[in-house]
């Protein structure tokens, strides 16, 4: 057995212990169980027909090939699920800000607000003046899968303006303007905040103070023993059991511990439906001054969105695709089909996934799968068949810009195409749709050309993506 490294035991008590304290305690003992666990080496001389009896006359818990006696592992060990935590994590996201501000999030900027990136600390420092009011949104393009009966674990990382004003507001989380958690600091006073728009109409009413969290209020009073200061960095956490009923816990990572301040509970406890409309989710940072106004800097670090026991693909192939053959394709690139999200439902997770192209007139051609390129003459008017998050267009003439993220070529008179576009075993979710604050949504253009100008082409085409929300 190895050396048992000692854990923080409550303080001696001038009279009786309080709750807080036999919590700190059975921590303590529950820290001390798990390391003589594993560090156990079982006795292979010890009498097992005497266990046995002993056993059967009611004096224990074991079985009849041993000693063994099951501990029950709990607390931040175990996931949303209350499944133990490996080091398995799935990640489906991940921002750091090394050498420009991270061009994964959208940014808006009321008024007075204004963004910094800060090369030396790899942050973006969001900030608003004294000079009236204004407001900065960063906010993820992507929303993050979430899979039924696996935790979500969500990270961020941030500096706050502690400032004690009233018509100062910073928020940070997994959240949008409709749904989510997050930390919240307004008028110096800290919440956890679980929006939901169950309604139809956005909530903020299941806010909870500092002082109420039903967990470790991190004013010095809470098992840890530890105060909360914004004027250090911060690594917030929370995971979510959503399944529409689940929990949510919320709370900081200090001295490597996880740290659970308070958690939502509504599985037989609270409401008549569930708690948020989805938990398919984007990161949001916000700062935000209303009418007299106060000079405050909100500092964004680093975030991860993290599914805890892996990720399985679950999606068949939809496919959007021209009909009607392209003609006269000469060497600047011509639109065959493209693909964005449906309006109203920007918050799917949609990646492309496989281009084909049947060039039908012999030719050299360059095809290549673009994103964000401008449109002349798109048509948004259906659809594909298959899934109603997506809509194609095979209407638009000509396509500028954008930026080439695959590319193949094609021999003369060949069928082809860029092939796929995701990882043999899982999905490439750097492809996947976004959209902007304001709701706009990416898009993907399959686009074609020939090599030289000696002969027009023609061609038909298709694109195939998932769909995780469907």
């Amino acid at each position: 057995m190895s050396k048992i490294t000692n854990v923080r035991l409550p303080n001696a008590a001038t009279q009786a212990y309080s709750p807080e304290q036999f919590n700190q305690l059975v921590r303590s003992l529950e820290q001390i169980i798990l390391q003589l666990n594993s560090t156990y080496t079982p006795i292979v001389t010890e009498d097992k027909d005497a266990a046995l009896t002993w056993y059967e006359a009611g004096g224990g818990f074991m079985d009849d090939t041993g000693m063994t006696i099951p501990i029950s592992i709990g607390g931040t060990n175990t996931d949303a699920f209350g499944r133990l935590r490996v080091s398995e994590p799935y990640t489906l996201f991940d921002s750091q800000s090394r050498y420009a501000a991270d061009n994964q999030f959208d940014t808006a900027v009321t008024g007075t607000g204004t963004t910094t990136y800060n090369v030396d600390q790899a942050s973006v420092s969001m900030t608003v003046t004294s000079g009236g009011v204004g407001s900065v949104v960063r906010q993820t393009f992507r929303t993050f899968p979430y899979q039924p009966g696996k935790g979500l674990l969500v990270l961020a990382t941030f500096v706050m303006n502690t400032s004690t004003s009233a018509n100062l507001t910073q928020r940070v989380g997994y959240f949008n303007t409709q749904n989510g958690v997050f930390f919240q600091r307004q008028g110096g006073v800290n919440s956890f905040v679980l929006r939901t728009n169950i309604t139809g109409t956005p909530s903020d009413a299941r806010a909870v103070t500092q002082a109420n969290w039903n967990g470790d209020t991190l004013d010095g009073s809470g098992p840890s023993g530890l105060t909360l200061d914004l004027d250090h960095p911060q690594i917030m956490w929370m995971d979510f059991e959503w399944l529409g009923v689940g929990s949510v816990r919320c709370g900081f990572i200090i001295n490597g511990i996880y740290v659970v301040c308070h958690t939502f509970e509504t599985a037989n406890v609270y409401g008549s439906t569930v708690y948020m409309t989805t938990a398919i989710l984007p990161v949001r940072y916000e700062i935000t001054t209303t009418t007299a106004a106060v000079a405050a800097t909100l500092a964004q670090i680093c975030s991860s969105v993290v599914s805890e026991g892996g990720f399985e693909q679950t999606s068949i192939d939809h496919v959007a695709r021209r009909t009607t053959i392209l003609g006269t394709i000469g060497t600047t690139f011509l639109p065959l089909v493209s693909i964005r999200l449906a309006s109203g439902r920007t918050g799917a997770v949609v990646l492309p996934n496989r281009v084909q192209v049947l060039p039908t007139t012999s030719q050299n051609y360059e095809v290549v799968l673009t994103k964000n390129p401008t449109l002349t003459g798109a048509t948004w008017a259906s659809t594909v068949p298959s899934d109603s998050n997506v809509e194609f267009d095979v209407a638009a003439t000509a396509m500028t810009g954008g930026t080439i993220v695959q590319s193949n070529y094609l021999a003369s008179n060949t069928a082809g195409g860029t092939g796929s576009t995701s990882f043999a075993n899982a999905y490439n979710f750097d492809l996947q749709l976004g959209a902007t604050i304001a709701g706009v949504s990416d898009i993907y253009t399959v686009g074609i050309r020939t090599v030289s100008g000696a002969t027009t082409g023609d061609a038909l085409g298709s694109l195939s993506f998932y769909d995780l929300t469907q």
